[in-house]
């Protein structure tokens, strides 16, 4: 690797890095959303992030999304990530999208071909496997609210 993808690559880090805090320290769609027509909980025992998703669901397209609880940086971080790119898409595409981030998110060799845009962020918690789980919590509590599961989603 040269110097300027050397340099390219840290200030991509960083800009990441900048992405995760924002949406840590001021989370888009957070709270609790009346409207909602499904929902789940997330629950991470290992870092005791806790989650409550809500969807709600119009004909098969998510119209709208928030959530609350508490966690760390990732896990709020992604949450709110989430709730921003799945308001508007259909209950199939959230669920492709779901699996295309949480393998992306667990498996260096994955497929990179899908374009995941801003949550590829995200992906630096590769290196620090014990905070996948932090940033995939969101994502497992989407497909359990769109399934409509009646127990917590978990990452464990």
């Amino acid at each position: 690797m040269n110097t300027v993808e050397a340099i390219d690559a840290d200030e991509l880090r960083d800009l990441y890095r900048e992405l995760i805090l924002d949406h840590a320290r001021k989370p888009r769609h957070f709270g609790k959303l009346e409207s909602a027509t499904h929902a789940a909980q997330g629950i991470n025992p290992l870092c005791g992030d806790k989650l409550h998703l809500y969807l709600q669901l119009e004909n098969d397209v998510i119209r709208d999304a928030s959530f609350e609880g508490s966690g760390c940086a990732i896990s709020v971080a992604s949450a709110s990530l989430l709730t921003d790119t799945v308001i508007g898409m259909k209950t199939d595409d959230a669920i492709h999208w779901f699996d295309q981030v949480t393998d992306r998110l667990t498996n260096e060799s994955a497929n990179s071909d899908f374009d995941i845009g801003k949550l590829q962020a995200l992906e630096g918690v590769r290196e620090f496997p014990s905070r996948v789980k932090c940033a995939t919590l969101a994502w497992h509590a989407l497909h359990s609210a769109i399934e409509q599961r009646s127990t917590p989603a978990s990452t464990e």
